[in-house]
């Protein structure tokens, strides 16, 4: 191997000399030696950062249907999906709602298999479940029926960043990623993508290779304003902006090459309106059932009574579907959990599930948008967009179910995939 020559060591007087001489360099020179030290520097870290095992950014846009890539604000969204792989739809599992999704994405499982069955839902030993209890959230054992990728790559020595995750939180059969945060509205977008840019910072061997990223405004304001209200297109605007100011701060540091982005959402929207609101006080009492979840998805038990009995009644509501436990369509896998209740009741599409007394102290929710309907209906279709080094180049693929997206990052990241319902073969086409 070829040495390269030192320079001698200065001497105490060639010392005085050389400092004395710095001391009468203009300043600029000294600027730019400087510049150029830190630019050196910045270089070295992120060579060995292209080095380093592949590196994925996941970021989910919560309630982002395909049909608004069409509008003019999605052009940061619509310019990664054609450098990248874009799929015509992301299928949801079912129920079409947050959480259960989410740990689909992240587990490959049906909400059946990892148990997280309802963004609200009861359990005879761990009690009651909804997004506003912390204590419950953050508490592995609701979430420790199936393994989230952050708890994969940990095995394999691979280290997580989830930023707002749902289950990220929650310290999983003694597992944590190695970086996350607690979920807060107030966190403002750009100190997410400062998160993120952080995290990327890091040098080896603490430098998280998974890195998640969250963005929740296009589900409220499709909630509050409806699919194609106003403030859901504003809300659109908005989040392909972070996603510009993302990409810029990958550039920046060029990395924006070297990063398998991945954009995905968790279900869609669906336009509703009060007058299309169906009453559960109608058709049965009130006190003769326990209802976990109440809309579009009703799920229920009989408070004492007959089952039977109970879904008689019930048959008699219109525009809700009501299925025995174990009844369900196969296609829904959702039969088995025991935190699935005895009667499950669908709504169609557009319309709600109420009690008269919540409805009339508080009409105005009953307006805007909803999800959590069947997954199969094209208005409950969420988004995926791939770009980086593991994706192929402008192709576009067929619509394909989330839960084969957590076979997809095992496979980006090379590692054993534990127990899912996913199928590699439903997506390797995308990957290069």
């Amino acid at each position: 191997m070829h040495m390269q020559h030192q320079p001698p060591a200065p001497q105490p007087d060639d010392w005085h000399k050389a400092t004395a001489q710095s001391r009468r360099s203009p300043p600029k020179a000294a600027l730019a030696a400087l510049l150029l030290v830190c630019a050196t520097l910045w270089a070295f870290q992120f060579d060995l950062f292209r080095a380093a095992p592949p590196t994925v950014i996941l970021v989910s846009l919560d309630g982002f249907h395909p049909d608004y890539l069409a509008w003019d604000s999605a052009a940061t969204l619509n310019e990664l999906g054609a450098e990248g792989v874009r799929a015509e739809f992301l299928k949801p599992i079912f129920p079409t709602k947050t959480f259960p999704n989410h740990y689909t994405l992240v587990t490959g499982r049906y909400a059946e298999n990892h148990g997280i069955v309802a963004n609200t839902m009861q359990d005879a030993t761990l009690g009651r479940f909804s997004l506003g209890r912390r204590a419950a959230v953050v508490d592995g054992r609701w979430w420790d029926d199936a393994e989230p990728i952050w708890i994969t790559l940990h095995k394999a020595g691979i280290k997580s960043a989830m930023f707002f995750w749902p289950g990220s939180e929650a310290e999983i059969n003694g597992i944590r990623p190695a970086y996350y945060r607690t979920f807060s509205t107030d966190s403002l977008w750009d100190a997410r993508i400062n998160w993120v840019m952080d995290a990327l910072k890091r040098g080896a061997p603490e430098r998280p290779q998974l890195i998640s990223l969250y963005f929740e405004e296009v589900d409220t304001a499709g909630h509050a304003y409806g699919p194609r209200g106003a403030g859901t297109r504003q809300a659109v605007a908005n989040v392909d902006r972070y996603l510009t100011h993302l990409v810029a701060r990958l550039k920046e540091k060029n990395l924006f090459d070297n990063v398998n982005l991945i954009v995905t959402s968790d279900h869609g929207m669906a336009a509703t309106s009060r007058d299309s609101v169906v009453f559960l006080d109608d058709f049965v009492d009130l006190d003769s059932v326990v209802v976990t979840d109440w809309d579009p998805i009703l799920a229920m038990d009989p408070a004492g009574g007959d089952t039977d009995d109970l879904l008689a009644d019930l048959q008699r509501m219109p525009h809700v579907t009501f299925h025995k436990k174990g009844e369900l369509p196969e296609r829904l896998h959702y039969n088995s959990h025991e935190r699935i209740r005895s009667i499950i009741g669908i709504a169609e599409v557009g319309w709600r599930i109420s009690s008269r007394g919540y409805f009339n102290s508080n009409p105005h929710r009953f307006d805007g948008g909803n999800h959590g309907y069947d997954p199969d209906e094209p208005s409950m279709h969420g988004i995926f967009i791939g770009r980086g080094p593991a994706f192929k180049t402008g192709k576009v693929v067929a619509g394909f179910e989330n839960v084969h997206i957590y076979a997809l990052l095992c496979a980006i990241f090379d590692v054993e995939p534990a127990e899912n319902d996913g199928n590699l073969d439903a997506v390797r086409d995308l990957l290069k």
